[in-house]
């Protein structure tokens, strides 16, 4: 069964640097798209970004644009997220997706919080 296990997540300052991953299992993971998403506290979801299946293309929200890189290496199945910069308002819980269409996703990980905060 599909499986997506994101790790990396914890308190960092203002100023700081995070990577996350997201451990892909149960699906041909080069053969799709795939994103990051989050949510903070008493917010909706927010997508962050998206990396094409062979990574020929990335996109990025305009909040995180700039500080954030999305990686993925699929030999080994996993997704990554450089965040440099962080700020307060990029704390939430930092969620991988398995992008299917634009605005679709069809399976999610458990999520990875991020706190920044001095």
């Amino acid at each position: 069964q599909v499986q997506l296990v994101e790790s990396g997540g914890g308190l960092a300052q203002p100023g700081g640097s995070l990577r996350l991953s997201c451990a892909a299992s149960g699906f041909t993971f080069s053969s799709y798209a795939m994103s990051w998403a989050r949510q903070a506290p008493g917010k909706g979801l927010e997508w962050v970004s998206d990396m094409y299946n062979d990574g020929s293309n990335t996109y990025y929200a305009d909040s995180v644009k700039g500080r954030f890189t999305i990686s993925r290496d699929n030999a080994k199945t996993t997704l990554s997220l450089q965040m440099n910069s962080l700020k307060p308002e990029d704390t939430a819980l930092y969620y991988c997706a398995r992008r299917v269409s634009r605005w679709s996703y069809d399976y999610w990980g458990q999520g990875t919080q991020v706190t920044v905060s001095s």
